[in-house]
């Protein structure tokens, strides 16, 4: 006889993975809905002629704590990129960089280079802050917009809005710095403490490996869910599905129509467009960005990894906020031309994603992490719970599985 399901979890991104895995180390019977065709939600790989395209770029940083406790690194081939980034500005290519990693490279931040003395040396002691001080700290901070901080950490308008804000806007989906400085101060310590990286099978091989850890059978493609009911789920051919415990670990949109009454927040869209080249027109594993903010970045995927792209052939991506518009693909490739300067004419284009949803919006203050609870019963995670990254999904899919395994011990009387 079949054993009961004790939850169904609604969605098989990252945090529902990471719940399911939770809740059944702990001995409880798991059940993934999953609308689509594979694991991951947001962040899936399709190959197509030979190239891996993730659906929107996306990278894979090294030094969540998510990261370490859930996934072999090893397992996953990782690919990094270039410490730093590329900023164009004036006609020419500068660069940015950590020189904790790239001594050799710090004369590229030679006062008034960049920026002047006053805002590189401002900028480095807040970064020695974030990379040293206990993430607990940075979490109890004031919150402000991330443009406030930065200025009240002494970096001028000028260098915030020429060297910063180009590459944050690619990394919050947003260009004018109204995040929550918090989320900022745990992303900036983030990526001074790991590696920025790319799986070489795509970035879909994350959600990928944690889903291989389940049990076979918990993940149930194909499966879409109408309705949450008092008794469990309807799925989308009539059929129901029964559990007492059921956890919603989709995007905000799709949690509101199953959770009536749920306040969600905004939202950032985001759009890729792959472009195919005969020839690299940069030759290293590094960002770029725009300090006109034409795009948020660009960058040639197949010099990070020689796996997204067939043999003589470079994948170039280039993100841009918002939906693909008329016209809007032409003006890019003649940016890039500028960009990079090389003829775009006879690339070729390979394929256009628009994400929505990409990333909550995280104005201040924004809580770091809510509880999963909405109903006896009931709960919900993902990154809109948290924050909007790998850490943030995976930190809110944990949650959900805490709060609902207490919810047990407690009984009935226990239940939010």
């Amino acid at each position: 006889m079949q054993r009961p399901i004790d939850v169904l979890v609604i969605g098989a991104g990252l945090a529902g993975l990471a719940c399911a895995h939770d809740l059944g180390m702990a001995g409880l019977s798991v059940q993934v809905l999953e609308a689509s065709d594979g694991v991951g939600g947001r962040m899936r790989t399709d190959r197509r002629d030979g190239f891996l395209l993730d659906r929107g770029f996306q990278v894979f940083n090294t030094s969540y704590p998510q990261v370490k406790k859930r996934l072999a690194l090893r397992d996953l081939r990782l690919h990094p990129f270039t410490p730093g980034f590329l900023l164009h500005r004036g006609g020419e290519l500068l660069r940015v960089v950590d020189p904790t990693r790239r001594p050799r490279a710090v004369a590229d931040l030679r006062p008034g280079r960049l920026a002047p003395a006053r805002d590189m040396a401002a900028l480095g002691v807040l970064t020695a802050r974030d990379m040293l001080a206990p993430a607990a700290l940075l979490k109890r901070g004031p919150d402000r917009t991330t443009w406030t901080a930065l200025a009240e950490a002494g970096v001028g308008d000028e260098t915030i809005d020429t060297v910063l804000r180009p590459f944050l806007s690619g990394v919050f989906l947003e260009d004018e710095l109204e995040t929550s400085a918090r989320f900022f101060h745990l992303v900036w310590r983030s990526m001074t403490r790991g590696s920025l990286c790319l799986p070489e099978a795509g970035i879909g091989a994350v959600p990928a490996q944690l889903a291989d850890r389940l049990p076979p059978g918990t993940v149930s493609l194909g499966t879409p869910v109408t309705a949450v009911t008092d008794s469990g789920v309807l799925l989308d051919d009539g059929s129901e599905r029964s559990a007492p415990a059921v956890v919603v670990a989709t995007g905000p949109r799709a949690a509101s129509r199953l959770l009536p009454g749920l306040e969600v927040p905004g939202t950032r869209t985001v759009t890729t467009y792959y472009h195919a080249a005969s020839t690299p027109p940069l030759a290293e594993p590094t960002l770029v960005t725009d300090s006109r903010h034409r795009f948020l970045n660009t960058c040639v995927l197949s010099e990070v990894s020689r796996s997204y792209a067939p043999e003589g052939r470079s994948l170039i991506s280039t993100s841009v906020l918002g939906g693909d518009e008329p016209g809007r693909e032409r003006a890019l490739l003649a940016d890039l031309a500028d960009v990079y300067v090389t003829g775009t004419g006879s690339w070729e284009r390979v394929a256009t994603c628009t994400v929505e949803d990409a990333l909550p919006a995280m104005p201040p203050p924004w809580p770091l992490s809510r509880s999963s609870r909405f109903g006896p019963g009931r709960y919900l995670c993902g990154d809109h719970r948290a924050t909007g990254s790998v850490q943030g999904a995976l930190a809110s899919g944990s949650r959900a599985a805490r709060e609902v395994l207490a919810d047990r011990c407690a009984g009935p009387r226990g239940r939010g």
